[in-house]
């Protein structure tokens, strides 16, 4: 393999046209020309559209999606220390056709041996409707997340086919450096959202760094595969000019664990607290009767500790995240916003109480 064309300025027409080619979408032609823009919010990698030009019209797709690593220093050494590349390009290559959930078609999935330079070019989606964090959601789009959770952990509940592949398991030491990081992580975001967070979910965030010990690391539960970063900001809605309902982006969290985990933090951090007192009991019966349908049968009285305590997913997220990514306006919104959720979550249903003593 050459080497790998990890920005958009990189990707060339001639390189282009043998991806398509090799996915079908391109038949006896090639791209003559590429134009790009950026699209997204991510932090921990840079996205692009890309306009593509034929030597014969309708040769292939007007456009293509890529991604690519964050042009910023600090996001792309955090995500290249924990493997986040890694994980999402081995999420397409070996992963996406094993479960129900939607997600982009991948044309070309590579990476190099560093784990940091990788390029992802996927069926473009648009026009559709992006998720926002910042802007909560509706009912019925929160019902969709639901459901794209339960077709992401049916297929793989207690699967070791699929929760036992290497690349998915956590990096050796990995646990503990984390533990090692957090407090300064706690420190930088006491520091810098101190005058922004309530009082009542700083104090969360607190007892939480008090409790590291017992909260990363912990295994309890069914094992499914988990997307770990299950929020707005990472689906799309009303895809293909609505066409369909729903697609899941973002896989560069992919990881093996509690499937609970995914649902307390869509709840708490993902939706917003207003929608999610409005709506709790609704979603929660909605992804058990999903899964039972999917063939695992689940109740929300069997599921409810494990929802109340997936919630500080999300607050640990928001901290370790708004400590070693690079700092933007709107990022420190939606760090806010993930802990707020979260917090809130926690303070009316005693997530902190349940993990000192389970």
């Amino acid at each position: 393999m050459g080497a790998i064309p990890s920005h958009p300025e990189a990707i060339e027409p001639g390189w282009l046209s043998e991806r398509l080619s090799a996915a079908g979408l391109l038949d006896n032609g090639r791209v003559t020309a590429i134009r790009w823009e950026p699209i997204g919010t991510g932090q921990v990698g840079d996205s692009a559209r890309f306009h593509l030009s034929y030597d014969r019209e309708g040769a292939g797709p007007a456009t293509v999606a890529g991604k690519f690593p964050a042009a910023d220093p600090t996001s792309r050494a955090t995500a290249g220390a924990f493997g986040l590349y890694t994980k999402e390009v081995g999420f397409y290559r070996e992963l996406a056709a094993q479960l129900d959930v939607r997600v982009p078609a991948v044309l070309a999935a590579e990476i190099a041996d560093d784990g940091v330079d990788f390029v992802l070019i996927f069926e473009d989606l648009g026009p559709c409707r992006g998720g926002n964090q910042l802007a909560s959601c509706s009912a019925a789009d929160a019902r969709a997340g639901i459901r794209q959770a339960a077709a992401i952990h049916a297929p793989s509940w207690n699967k070791e086919a699929l929760t036992g592949l290497d690349w998915l398991q956590p990096k050796e030491g990995q646990t503990e450096q984390v533990k090692a990081l957090y407090d300064n992580a706690q420190a930088i975001f006491r520091e810098r959202y101190a005058n922004s967070l309530e009082p009542e979910f700083m104090a969360i965030c607190e007892e939480l760094n008090e409790a590291k010990e017992s909260w990363f690391g912990r295994e309890s539960g069914p094992r499914s595969i988990i997307h770990g970063d299950f929020r707005l900001d990472n689906m799309l809605f009303d895809i293909k000019g609505g066409a369909e309902e729903i697609a899941v982006l973002d896989w560069q969290t992919v990881a093996v664990g509690n499937p609970l985990v995914d649902i307390g933090y869509f709840m708490g951090t993902g939706i917003g607290d207003e929608l999610r007192r409005a709506h709790e009991a609704e979603l929660l019966d909605l992804y058990c009767a999903e899964m039972t349908a999917r063939g695992v049968a689940l109740s929300k009285d069997a599921i409810w500790d494990d929802y109340v305590l997936g919630a500080i997913h999300g607050i640990s997220t928001a901290v370790f995240s708004a400590a070693y990514v690079e700092r933007t306006e709107r990022g420190d919104a939606n760090f806010l916003s993930m802990a707020r959720g979260g917090c809130a979550l926690a303070l009316q249903h005693g997530s902190m109480e349940k993990l000192q003593n389970d």
